[in-house]
């Protein structure tokens, strides 16, 4: 009987990791503008050979695909990078299990996340909680990794489809709204903002043209942002 029980247990705690695993990869969003610029929604663990050396976790939507690899090579031999690349916004269900499942590939010495692009279509995420999601968030991440430090990378902006250079008049003023309230939120909770939106504004001609991603040169311009801050966070925490 006791074999049996132990039996149940293990098979249930495969299930429950299994199921786990699943969410983590499920994509929720169904505009294929919104959809993983590069390979799919994932987490992307780096392989630990020496246990010293510190280690980051990127957390962002497609946008994270554009500058994850640059950003992976600059930190080479100086961080251990992981990745998650997600299509979740502030309100997704579950968002704080996936999290703190995500967390415990830790610990972390640095974590640079934005959470963004996602959210902007009315009704995702419930008129006047953007701020209080958001900082639910945040207390998750630092739940999960308190000894980390946490940077919070701002949205990019969004132009029109086939007009690189010209901001689109419906999307764009919603992620603006929502970039300010984040730095609010992020410098009440003492969070470092890597301020990716103006850094590209104006480099609007470096935009894809399919209204959310970015050209090369934007992307290595993005990447420099991030390396910068993520040293400074390592250099801060010797």
């Amino acid at each position: 009987m006791r074999d049996r029980r132990v039996w149940q247990l293990t098979t249930f705690t495969i299930l429950l990791s299994l199921t786990i695993s699943s969410a983590l990869l499920a994509a929720e969003e169904s505009d294929a503008r919104l959809h993983s610029d590069g390979p799919g929604w994932r987490l992307d663990r780096a392989k630990i050979v020496d246990a010293k050396r510190p280690r980051v976790l990127l957390i962002g939507d497609s946008i994270l695909n554009g500058y994850l690899k640059q950003t992976t090579a600059a930190l080479d031999g100086k961080a251990y990078v992981d990745a998650w690349v997600n299509p979740y916004c502030q309100s997704s269900h579950k968002l704080a299990e996936m999290t703190a499942d995500v967390l415990t590939q830790g610990p972390y010495d640095v974590i640079h996340f934005n959470m963004g692009l996602h959210g902007w279509q009315k009704g995702r995420i419930p008129e006047g909680q953007f701020e209080s999601l958001t900082g639910k968030w945040v207390e998750c991440i630092r739940k999960g990794a308190p000894n980390a430090v946490l940077i919070w990378a701002s949205s990019t902006p969004v132009t029109v489809k086939g007009k690189p250079g010209e901001l689109d008049t419906e999307i764009n003023p919603v992620i603006v709204e929502h970039n300010r309230m984040a730095a609010g939120v992020m410098k009440e909770m003492k969070v470092t903002v890597n301020d990716f939106y103006t850094l590209l504004a104006p480099k609007l001609e470096l935009a894809r043209g399919d209204q959310f991603h970015w050209t090369a040169p934007a992307y290595a311009m993005m990447t420099k942002a991030a390396v910068a801050e993520i040293e400074k966070a390592l250099a801060e925490k010797k």
